[in-house]
């Protein structure tokens, strides 16, 4: 039994589908890691997808919600009501093997604490899910259960032949599981719908470290995307699906009649499916808007392409953007919302239900819109774009609210808090 050493927690094992690229639940693992480690803990990872520390890690290509077979079973697993026996057998293979692998890293990296990251939450790799919650029972693993998404905030689970996995394992009932949750909504559904209490740590940002400055580097990406001086240009942080609104900021940059605006999406990330992107490109030629998508010269970090040009990051974005447009309807919390605020950039943000509860009682000095772009919402942000300096002092009063509400601080006494279940302090 693992439980026993539970009182001297010191190597902690990381679990997901991926440890790579710059979707929310790897951003918020690479925070809880660099401030477990500026705590003393050694951290470890298991994952499908990683390009992370191979000297602490341990990639099993079926973990990763992304691997043909996975993506096969889970096909097979919603849309439907009824399991054949044939598709219980190929889940349960694969769940076999991934439980074997999961033992292997316990074993060689001497793992006290589990902390799976989405894992145990949306059923994008439900052999996954079943191999986590057996090898929890079968040990006593202490584990925190970060949850970021659940199946049912989103309407394509809800149809689907296993059910029966979907109550054990996503998120399992076991009495060594804290649960840790990134919103009040989520703490409430998780108690309505499973019982489980929970613990929330929003997500967080560095707030204690200054952003950096737009350099002679930087200042070519304008150039690079062909945004001749003087046009405006949006930022849209996201990925291209449904729930992010990207409309509204088309809609946005089109009615900014006085003013030449661009919109530059920093994914390209379609995984839900492309008919959205095509719409909202079709909509963009309608109103006319120069809409902007550059994988090619935007990536995580920067670099160089292939042909030997520069390429951009993120933070280069950010710091070449005018505005920021956050128009999401819904999100589990809102990564983008914190860049932006830690870059000092005036946002938009659409009141989504997570905004609304846990964010907007703060007094974040920002623009909102209800689910449509108002003449109000058009003026208002262009007497920001005007206002250079109003904008400065704005950026400043919500950089200092970020550090006060959803810095570093606040994660490592949060997590203090939850360790304290395992008895560590």
């Amino acid at each position: 039994m693992y439980l026993t050493k539970s009182v001297d927690i010191l190597k902690i094992g990381f679990v997901s589908t991926r440890f790579q690229g710059t979707d929310g639940v790897s951003l918020e693992t690479t925070k809880w890691r660099q401030v477990l480690e500026k705590m003393g803990y050694e951290c470890y990872f298991f994952s499908g997808l990683s390009n992370w520390s191979p000297e602490r890690s341990l990639v099993v290509e079926e973990a990763f919600f992304g691997h043909p077979r996975i993506m096969e079973l889970q096909d097979r697993c919603f849309g439907s009501t009824v399991r054949s026996e044939a598709l219980t057998g190929e889940i349960q293979a694969v769940r076999f093997r991934l439980k074997q692998a999961l033992y292997d890293f316990v074993k060689t990296f001497g793992i006290d604490l589990l902390i799976t990251e989405n894992a145990l939450t949306i059923p994008m790799n439900i052999p996954l899910g079943l191999a986590l919650t057996e090898l929890i029972a079968e040990t006593g693993l202490p584990v925190i259960a970060h949850h970021h998404d659940f199946s049912w905030e989103r309407q394509r689970f809800s149809v689907n032949c296993v059910a029966d996995y979907l109550s054990m394992a996503f998120p399992p009932r076991l009495h060594t599981i804290s649960h840790v949750v990134i919103n009040s909504e989520a703490r409430q559904k998780l108690s309505f719908r499973c019982g489980l209490s929970s613990t929330i740590i929003p997500n967080v940002f560095d707030f204690d470290t200054d952003p950096p400055v737009l350099d002679e580097y930087g200042r070519t990406m304008r150039e690079a995307l062909g945004i001749p001086e003087g046009d405006v240009l949006l930022l849209q942080p996201t990925r291209v699906v449904a729930r992010k609104g990207i409309e509204h900021a088309i809609e946005l940059a089109g009615r900014l009649k006085d003013k030449k605006a661009r919109l530059l999406i920093s994914h390209q990330e379609r995984d839900e499916g492309s008919d959205y992107f095509h719409r909202t490109m079709d909509y963009a030629a309608l109103l006319g808007v120069d809409v902007i998508i550059r994988p090619d010269l935007i990536g995580a970090e920067r670099g160089t392409t292939e042909s030997g040009a520069k390429k951009y990051s993120l933070w280069d974005c950010y710091l070449n953007a005018d505005f920021v447009t956050y128009p999401s309807t819904y999100e589990g919390f809102g990564n983008a919302f914190l860049e932006a605020i830690w870059f000092r950039k005036p946002i938009l943000v659409n009141r989504y239900s997570i905004f609304q509860e846990d964010i907007e009682p703060l007094d974040f000095d920002v623009v909102v819109m209800e689910n449509y772009v108002t003449p109000d919402t058009i003026e208002t942000v262009r007497t920001i774009l005007n206002s250079p300096i109003s904008a400065e002092i704005l950026g400043a009063r919500n950089f200092e609210l970020g550090r006060k509400f959803f810095s570093y601080r606040l994660l490592e006494q949060r997590l203090r808090q939850v360790m304290m279940n395992f008895g560590q302090l």
